[in-house]
């Protein structure tokens, strides 16, 4: 469920969506509750803090409509409530990254990949 969700929300923010604000925006993830009546969509958006801010709050507002196109694209009796929250994975993946770079740089860390 969660799969089908994932690809026919992404499809409705990507290319239904008129908004400005959500022109930089992934579905990166959606985890649905147990009982089907909530799902977090996990996104990425480009961009600035501000620019970050400005899409959520932009999903959150379109979210109803969201809803209802997913609920009528997959034949659903009922779709779950969406809330959409920010993917911080890549962010942390690029920050611990950039984090052991730095470390290499000093001879504090040592590389053994190779």
């Amino acid at each position: 469920m969660a799969e089908s969700l994932k690809e026919e929300i992404a499809e409705v923010v990507g290319f239904e969506l008129e908004d400005p604000r959500v022109q930089a925006v992934t579905v990166t993830d959606v985890k649905v509750t147990d009982d089907l009546r909530d799902a977090k969509v996990y996104v990425v958006v480009n961009g600035s803090e501000d620019e970050i801010k400005k899409a959520l709050t932009a999903l959150q507002h379109a979210a109803v409509y969201v809803r209802q196109q997913v609920t009528m694209n997959l034949s659903l009796r009922h779709a779950p409530h969406l809330f959409f929250v920010r993917d911080t994975a890549e962010e942390n993946a690029a920050r611990v990254g950039q984090i052991i770079d730095d470390l290499t740089a000093k001879g504090e860390f040592e590389d053994r990949t190779e």
